[in-house]
C-alpha cells in the first residue's frame, strides 16, 4: 500500500467529530507539526479567498469579544435600572412618612407612581378606606372584600405575593374599567398581610411590560412601603367606623 493509500485508509476510519476531538485533545498539535498549516485552507464564504488558520482564530475571537462585551452592556444596563429603582422606592417611603395625612400619603402614593415610576394607569384598590374618598378620585377604588369582580385576583390575593400578568378582560374591567380597553399587562401588588389593605394594579399598554416570567423583587419592596404607609392609616379608618366607636 502506498502512503497516499494509507492516509486516504485512515481518513476513512476518522470521522469529522474524531478529528475535532483529537485537535481539542492536543492543542498544541499544530505547534508540533507546523507544516500541516501550510497545506490548509479555510475560506469565510464559498467562491472567496483562503485565508489562514490564525486569521480564522483571530476573526472568531473578535467576534466572541463583541458577544461578551454586548452581554456585559446589558448586565451593567439592567444593575443600573435596578439601582434606579431601589433609590426611587426609597425616596416614596421619604416622603410617604413625611405625610401625616392619610389622604395626602394616598394622593402622594399616586403622584409618585406617575412622575417617578411612569405608570400608565395604575389603580388603588381598597377594603377598607382610610378616608371619604372624591367621586372623582380614579386613583383609589374602595369595594367590598366579598365583591363578585374580585373573582379574576382570587388566585393572587391568595398567595399573597406580587404577580406580572397579562390583562384578560376581568381583571382590565374590574380595575380600570371599560375605558382602558388598551392595557395589556399587569402588575399586581398586595398591600398588608394576606392582602388585607388591598392591593396596586399597575397597567401597561405593552403586552411584554409586565410579562409573567420577570422577577418581582422591587414589586415587593413598593408593596412593603406603600403598605407600612397605609397600615395606620386604616387601622384608624377602621376604629372609626366601629359601632363601638360610633356609640362612644
Amino acid at each position: 500500500m502506498t502512503p497516499r493509500q494509507s492516509d486516504k485508509a485512515v481518513a476513512m476510519t476518522l470521522s469529522d467529530k474524531d478529528v475535532a476531538e483529537y485537535l481539542r485533545s492536543h492543542p498544541d498539535f499544530f505547534d508540533q507539526h507546523q507544516n500541516v498549516l501550510l497545506d490548509l485552507e479555510l475560506h469565510h464564504r464559498p467562491g472567496r479567498t483562503a485565508v489562514s488558520l490564525v486569521q480564522r482564530q483571530v476573526a472568531m475571537l473578535r467576534r466572541r469579544n463583541k458577544e461578551l462585551h454586548a452581554q456585559l452592556s446589558d448586565l451593567v444596563a439592567v444593575a443600573r435600572e435596578n439601582q434606579e429603582l431601589v433609590e426611587k422606592i426609597h425616596q416614596l417611603a421619604v416622603l410617604l412618612m413625611a405625610e401625616v395625612d392619610a389622604e395626602r400619603r394616598v394622593q402622594v402614593l399616586g403622584i409618585r407612581l406617575r412622575e417617578d415610576f411612569k405608570v400608565e394607569r395604575a389603580v388603588l384598590i381598597m377594603f377598607t378606606a382610610p378616608y371619604a374618598i372624591p367621586a372623582h378620585d380614579r386613583f383609589v377604588k374602595v369595594v367590598d372584600r366579598r365583591d363578585g369582580g374580585l373573582k379574576p385576583f382570587r388566585s393572587f390575593l391568595k398567595s399573597n405575593v406580587p404577580r406580572c400578568i397579562r390583562l384578560k378582560a376581568g381583571h382590565r374591567r374590574f380595575a380600570f374599567g371599560d375605558a382602558h380597553a388598551d392595557l395589556q399587562s399587569a402588575a399586581l401588588i398586595p398591600l398588608g398581610s394576606r392582602a388585607q389593605l388591598g392591593f396596586i394594579v399597575i397597567g401597561s399598554r405593552d403586552p411584554d411590560h409586565f410579562n409573567p416570567a420577570q422577577g418581582t423583587d422591587y414589586l415587593r419592596r413598593l408593596g412593603e412601603v406603600a403598605s407600612s404607609a397605609l397600615m395606620a392609616d386604616s387601622a384608624a379608618a377602621s376604629a372609626r367606623s366601629s359601632p363601638q366607636a360610633s356609640g362612644s
